[in-house]
């Protein structure tokens, strides 16, 4: 690859992923399958200003170890020194910028129950801290390409030209592709404000789902809810992007509003295994009913998680006309193909999509009807055809996509 190219990519990350303040702490976490790129993005983090980077490495194949020959009682355990670091971390609130690589299929075989056993022991202890570091800190996930997961996504190639088209892809994807993606980025995240502002004055109360393929779904939202789009503000007033690509203007429904069925548009890659062909049936609400042709059974477990993973935490709305889904490839990747068209998310609402969040605690944000769940699963939905007519509160509808695109 274009050592230039990757060195705009590392400096986008820095600047406009994280956002990284003067002195500031920050945690970067990949796989092993780039370090050159992590030390170029390491140097940009104190460049742009980073009193402190640490890296934390981890190697997916190790965790398909523990599942196969460590007892649940011991990875179930949080450890003393676990709590201390979740703790530090609660006080000093370090940026995180969070690199995947890892392989869609790469914990195929493990124990599912046992992993969803352990992951639900171990979240009840570590969810109450992002909890309270929610809203107040800078986050970014992005992406380089693993051998594994290249060959996944270009399966007729040799591997190294595998993981050099997943690096091309990767680039145009995040609008990295360019001589200044900075720019780039300041250009696209004013066009998604844009939308957001349109939705926000027309103060919907519904959106109404449909196409061709089945998919009949309502949805409720907040009473005092918004739509938000690319760069977020925590407390403190800083501007940073979660998602790098993202394409997406979402919002959070109220939860046990929704009713209808919904019908997958592309497999979701989920506990390292991927799922596909699926469905998702609401009613009250509530998930009453998922089907998959292919790995049922880890639907049924992740709607299982909590009482709060059965409801929706996100509604997003991306054209089908996007750049991403225009490129033609299928990643895999949730970071990617959630952002090719609309999508919907199961489990863990967002705060900063009702009005006047910062003056909240956590509970007032779930009293008013954002959701509350140990999972956050995005799964697409979007369709070539999909109609998506949103309800005012004056009973007014007004469409937002038709054939798949937005209408205004």
């Amino acid at each position: 690859m274009n050592k230039l190219q990757l060195r705009r990519y590392a400096k986008l990350l820095a600047k406009t992923g994280v956002n990284v303040r003067k002195g500031q702490w920050v945690i970067v976490t990949a796989e092993l399958d780039q370090p050159e790129f992590v030390e170029m993005v390491v140097e940009e983090l104190y460049r742009a200003g980073a009193g402190l980077v640490t890296v934390e490495f981890s190697h997916q194949p190790l965790a398909k170890f523990h599942y196969k020959y460590a007892k649940e009682e011991i990875l179930a355990r949080t450890e003393k020194w676990e709590i201390e670091r979740m703790e530090y971390r609660l006080k000093e609130l370090p940026a995180m910028l969070y690199l995947q690589s890892a392989d869609p299929d790469g914990l195929a075989g493990v124990d599912q129950e046992k992993f969803t056993r352990v992951r639900s022991a171990r979240t009840k202890v570590s969810k109450p801290y992002r909890d309270k570091m929610e809203y107040k800190y800078q986050w970014c996930i992005a992406a380089v390409p693993g051998k594994a997961w290249a060959k996944k996504v270009f399966p007729g190639v040799m591997v190294n030209k595998a993981v050099e088209q997943l690096w091309d892809a990767i680039l145009t994807a995040a609008r990295a592709d360019g001589p200044d993606p900075i720019r780039a980025w300041a250009r696209h995240n004013d066009e998604l404000s844009a939308r957001c502002d349109y939705l926000n004055k027309l103060k919907l109360r519904s959106l109404e789902y449909k196409s061709k393929n089945g998919t009949d779904f309502k949805v409720g939202l907040l009473e005092n809810g918004i739509f938000c789009g690319g760069a977020g503000i925590p407390w403190g007033g800083v501007y940073f992007n979660a998602n790098i690509p993202t394409e997406e203007i979402y919002t959070s429904p109220k939860a046990g509003e929704a009713e209808g069925i919904v019908y997958s548009t592309k497999p979701l890659s989920y506990q390292g295994e991927v799922i596909d062909n699926f469905s998702v049936r609401f009613e009250g609400g509530k998930v009453v009913e998922v089907k998959a042709e292919k790995n049922q059974h880890l639907l049924e477990k992740m709607i299982s998680m909590d009482e709060g993973a059965r409801m929706l935490g996100e509604c997003a709305l991306i054209p089908y006309d996007s750049p991403i889904n225009n490129m033609g490839i299928l990643f895999y990747n949730t970071l990617f193909d959630e952002n090719a068209s609309c999508h919907l998310a199961l489990g863990h609402g967002f705060g900063e999509c009702l009005k006047g969040y910062e003056d909240m605690t956590n509970e007032e944000i779930r009293e008013k009807g954002v959701n509350d769940s140990m999972i956050h699963v995005d799964f697409m939905i979007g369709s070539k055809d999909m109609d998506i007519v949103g309800v005012t509160k004056n009973g007014d509808r007004v469409q937002i996509f038709k054939n798949g695109n937005w209408s205004f």
